[in-house]
């Protein structure tokens, strides 16, 4: 198994649903291949995503929430690619191409569903037609059945409530009775849901490994993002509750967050129930090894979000409003990776994770990562607080096993930084760190080659900061329950990095970051 990061090299973080396209949000279509193209010719070797599971407007359509660990989302279905396998014809889609500025989920979700209805229908009609088709989706139902199965179970009930949370489900439904389920599935139309659903996902993961497989022809690695815990409203908890702190009711009786800090008076109450680690180890983490299998299988590395809790996590009780009354509490981090790496790195590697180990860090992830191999992130935009000298994101303070960013999800772009969203002080600590920075555009300049010239073995910008683009193109704000995850780059951005891809292989080659030219 290949490590987090095998050479001295520099990335691009782009959500998919940031891509240009015709049909709501990004997807694995034509954009997605033309993105791959820029990379290789800029230099880059790393295409960093978010998480690619399915969203719900409940969850104001964070990446972060999805309603599976395993599932993908269907908007990121292209359908330019189903052409190629004559599941749709041109004609076909063509009435569904809609200019759409930013994004635009529910048109993406509604306009997909209409499309893949369609192929789901000739694919069955004429299944000898498809024999290579239909023995790969075959293959498919086979392989992933231990999550397959239950999503789609959930996904068909969900649609027979009319979307509504599992917990709010009759209880023969909620607790997964086992004379209701059976009846439900001998329902009309039950089992053609779940095969729907199936092929929907068959499809996703199909177009997933063919763009993965172009990246690699071209010398790019797909880095890959997994939040540390799901929603409560997800298939997961609803299929295997006794992971989950949960009451006999199905109730979370605690919820994850963070503890009071320099940053929130009341700290943050995220809300996602916390695993019975003590019942995930009695059965040697099968879970964990399933969940890592898969993302290890569609992604080169993956980024595993807020790894402290590992370690450690802050359980807050379900009825508090916000984190202040919780409390830590132990978690099994070394034995995990222990299992994780004796089943899923045959040749005894390091297991390709890189750790987001932002925050307040205590020693025990230090040393767990450290153990592991795993490199942490530095972010640049919290290199000019206090002392820089001593700040340990200030780039003179990097060890090499490290990936540097200018900025992530999560913050401002680096011109919107530089024009507002940071003190005066810190933008002069900046300006004396980088040199003379007269500008939101030169500020998003310098940050990204500081990050290129750094020690850090992985370099990584946001394609906002290429860009230079201002806080209107940001893409989350923490804590902010709408207008997050909307931006999307048009078409005059896609041509205007093309621009830049010569500048971007000359910085680079100049900072070591192409092995051979």
């Amino acid at each position: 198994m290949r490590a987090a990061i095998e050479r001295r090299g520099s990335g691009v973080l782009m959500h998919v649903s940031s891509l240009p396209g015709a049909f709501g949000i990004g997807d694995f279509g034509p954009c997605a291949y033309r993105f791959a193209d820029f990379l290789a010719q800029a230099g880059f070797t790393v295409w960093q995503t978010l998480p690619l599971g399915p969203v719900t407007p409940e969850s104001g359509n964070s990446p972060y929430s999805g309603c599976s660990a395993f599932a993908g989302d269907m908007r990121y279905i292209s359908p330019e690619k189903l052409t190629e396998d004559a599941l749709v014809t041109e004609a076909e889609i063509a009435p569904y191409r809609k200019s759409v500025s930013g994004t635009d989920y529910t048109y993406a979700l509604e306009c997909r569903g209409a499309i893949l209805r369609t192929a789901w229908s000739r694919f069955c009609e004429c299944p000898a037609e498809y024999g290579p088709l239909s023995d790969a989706f075959a293959a498919f139902c086979a392989r992933e059945s231990e999550w397959l199965d239950d999503y789609t179970l959930y996904c068909a009930l969900k649609a027979k409530f009319g979307g509504a949370a599992w917990s709010a489900w009759p209880a023969e439904y909620r607790m997964r009775d086992a004379d209701a389920i059976g009846a439900f599935l001998s329902e009309e139309g039950t089992r053609a849901f779940m095969r729907f659903a199936s092929f929907a996902q068959f499809l996703f993961f199909r177009q997933c490994e063919a763009l993965h497989g172009y990246c690699a022809a071209k010398g790019i690695r797909v880095a890959g993002d997994l939040p540390i815990y799901v929603a409560y409203d997800s298939a997961d908890v609803w299929a295997r509750p006794h992971y989950f702190d949960l009451d006999e009711n199905g109730c979370p009786r605690s919820v994850a967050g963070v503890p009071p800090d320099y940053f929130s008076e009341t700290g943050q109450r995220w809300g996602n129930p916390l695993y019975r680690w003590d019942r995930m180890e009695e059965d040697g983490f099968l879970w964990w090894k399933s969940r890592l299998r898969a993302a290890f299988q569609r992604f080169d590395a993956v980024r595993v979000d807020h790894f402290r809790g590992f370690c450690g996590y802050w359980a807050i009780p379900a009825g508090d409003e916000t984190a202040v009354g919780g409390t830590w509490h132990g978690a099994p981090g070394e034995k995990l990776f222990d299992a994780l790496r004796a089943e899923l790195s045959h040749d005894g590697g390091a297991l390709p994770v890189i750790a987001e180990d932002l925050g307040v860090i205590t020693d025990d992830v230090r040393v767990l990562m450290r153990k592991f191999g795993f490199p942490g992130m530095k972010v640049l935009h919290f290199a000019f607080e206090g002392d820089v000298g001593a700040n340990a994101y200030a780039p003179h303070n990097y060890e090499r096993n490290c990936v540097c960013y200018t900025g992530t999800h999560d913050n401002d772009t680096s011109s919107g930084w530089w024009a507002g969203s940071v003190s005066e002080r810190e933008r002069q600590a900046f300006a004396r760190y980088a040199g003379q920075v007269g500008s939101a555009s030169e500020a998003a300049r310098e940050m990204v080659r500081l990050a290129l010239a750094s020690v850090a073995d992985l370099a990584v910008a946001p394609a906002q900061d290429l860009l230079r683009l201002g806080s209107e193109a940001r893409m989350n704000v923490p804590g902010q329950s709408s207008g997050c995850w909307e931006w999307r780059m048009d078409e005059e951005q896609f041509a205007a990095l093309f621009a830049r891809a010569e500048e971007m292989f000359g910085e680079n080659l100049q900072y070591g970051r192409i092995l051979s030219h």
